[in-house]
């Protein structure tokens, strides 16, 4: 058994969630309000050691009415575990899971343990199916996956991922190197991901589309 797996992201009209190596701000406010009160419907919150490291994000609700008790579990995938000690995602807003492999290092492991639930899963790297699983038996039913787009391809890869919602933003970013919404090698022609829309509506001048995966 595993959690139910919503896939949430912004991208820009050509698909792109960031300029290499930085971030992009790609919709509106009301976007904004939108993800925050996701967040407030689901157990946790996950990203990738990218995200953590670029971003530096709270991976919390306060862009809408609420408490501290409702704020979601974060859950960061950190097959090394490269979590800085200062980063914001270990601050007292909520608890925090740290997934690593087995060849992560063994003191950094000791270090992040003192702000947050560690577990290892796989040799070289997390293994995502085990990981939800272990998720699952620790009573997260629902996980919001916010990113980046390494994270969000090995997901769909393992076939994770339950539901797609992206915010289409009225931007053209272009650019070879800039980050699409779904990274890795990629699939081949046979073997794409394919999706049913579910819903879809305006927001401010961007567009919301949401799917459900279908493998």
């Amino acid at each position: 058994m595993k959690p139910f797996i919503h896939l949430n992201s912004a991208m820009t009209a050509d698909g792109k969630i960031a300029a290499k190596d930085s971030t992009l701000k790609i919709s509106g406010p009301d976007d904004l309000i939108r993800v925050h009160k996701l967040r407030k419907k689901y157990d946790a919150i996950m990203v990738g050691i990218n995200t953590i490291l670029i971003d530096n994000p709270r991976l919390s609700i306060h862009k809408i009415d609420s408490e501290k008790g409702d704020n979601p579990t974060r859950i960061v995938i950190d097959s090394n575990a490269r979590t800085p000690l200062d980063s914001r995602v270990l601050n007292d807003d909520a608890d925090t899971i740290i997934i690593t492999s087995h060849k992560a290092d063994k003191e950094n492991i000791k270090r992040l343990s003192k702000k947050a639930t560690v577990f290892s899963v796989g040799d070289d790297r997390v293994n995502l199916v085990e990981a939800m699983e272990k998720l699952y038996e620790l009573g997260i039913d629902s996980v919001l996956l916010e990113g980046g787009a390494t994270l969000n391809y090995s997901m769909l890869e393992e076939k994770l991922v339950d539901k797609i919602s992206v915010c289409i933003g009225s931007k053209i970013l272009g650019g070879k190197d800039s980050v699409t919404l779904v990274d890795g090698k990629g699939f081949d022609k046979d073997n794409c991901v394919k999706l049913e829309i579910s819903d879809y509506y305006k927001l401010d001048d961007d567009m919301v589309i949401e799917y459900n995966v279908l493998y």
